[in-house]
């Protein structure tokens, strides 16, 4: 069997492997081996597919690691706007009970909200920054 084949088979194993498994690394090492099978096809000797494979593979993970950690982490399900559409949403709290609580009026129900940390508890209108269970927490909106 050439050389290529054998690089195409492991490539394509480690792919199968991949959509098993979810490991997004293993695309990236299925890529330095499609490499190398493309330098087999090219005449190139078996030290150097070795090489190109590593190379290839190897650099592709790290340059996604780099990609990783330049971008921010993202925000944790329940105070993250993509997974929940109440997270920046505006209220309006009239009074606040003496433990930093209170009822509010919104998407035509009455829902539970409390205060983020660090808030003051006086009336006015807030923004939904968190939810936690069934419960708002809500942060005073800042006025431009």
């Amino acid at each position: 069997m050439a050389d290529s084949t054998l690089w195409w088979l492991a490539a394509g194993a480690l792919i199968a492997a991949e959509l098993v498994t979810g490991t997004f690394y293993m695309l990236m090492i299925a890529a330095g081996l499609a490499a190398a099978a493309l330098a087999a096809h090219a005449g190139v000797s078996t030290t150097w597919q070795w090489v190109i494979a590593a190379l290839v593979g190897g650099g592709s993970i790290l340059i996604w690691r780099r990609i990783k950690r330049s971008q921010p982490q993202a925000a944790p399900a329940r105070a993250n706007h993509d997974v929940n559409m109440d997270i920046g949403e505006q209220v309006h709290v009239d009074a606040f009970n003496d433990d930093g609580t209170c009822s509010v009026y919104y998407r035509g129900a009455h829902w539970d909200a409390a205060l983020a940390a660090g808030e003051t508890a006086s009336g006015g209108s807030f923004t939904i920054v968190e939810v936690v269970g069934s419960r708002l927490i809500l942060k005073k909106t800042q006025r431009s």
